[in-house]
């Protein structure tokens, strides 16, 4: 059963912008802190971005922040991410995850529920 579902990905140029969307389906993550990964081919899952189950802590890999937005909406059950000054590198599958509590980890173990990902492509 799909609790997550990511959207708004898609092929952008390098410089540009996408806001992803995550949003819960059947369960909630209100109480929970969330976070953003994703793969490239042939990698590792890696952290982007996290926030606190009360918006009011957030962390970000070095390779995003300062391009990077992570933001929760508690009431409709929605987390995204925006992204900015999109590179080449930032091209994977962006996955949206809901941790086991309300703290930040930047392990993917912290977390039990994920969405089945959106693809972002940027081209140079």
């Amino acid at each position: 059963q799909v609790q997550l579902v990511e959207s708004g990905g898609g092929l952008v140029q390098a410089g540009g912008s996408l806001r992803l969307s995550c949003a819960a389906s059947r369960i909630t993550f209100s109480s929970f802190a969330m976070a953003w990964f994703r793969q490239a081919p042939g990698k590792e899952r890696e952290f982007v971005a996290a926030i606190s189950w009360s918006g009011g802590s957030t962390s970000y890999a070095d390779s995003v922040k300062g391009r990077s937005t992570i933001s929760r909406d508690n009431a409709k059950n929605t987390v995204y991410l925006q992204m900015d000054s999109l590179k080449p590198e930032d091209t994977a599958v962006y996955y949206c995850a809901r941790a086991r509590g309300n703290g930040i980890s930047t392990n993917s173990l912290g977390y039990n529920y994920w969405g089945r990902g959106t693809q972002v492509t940027v081209s140079s």
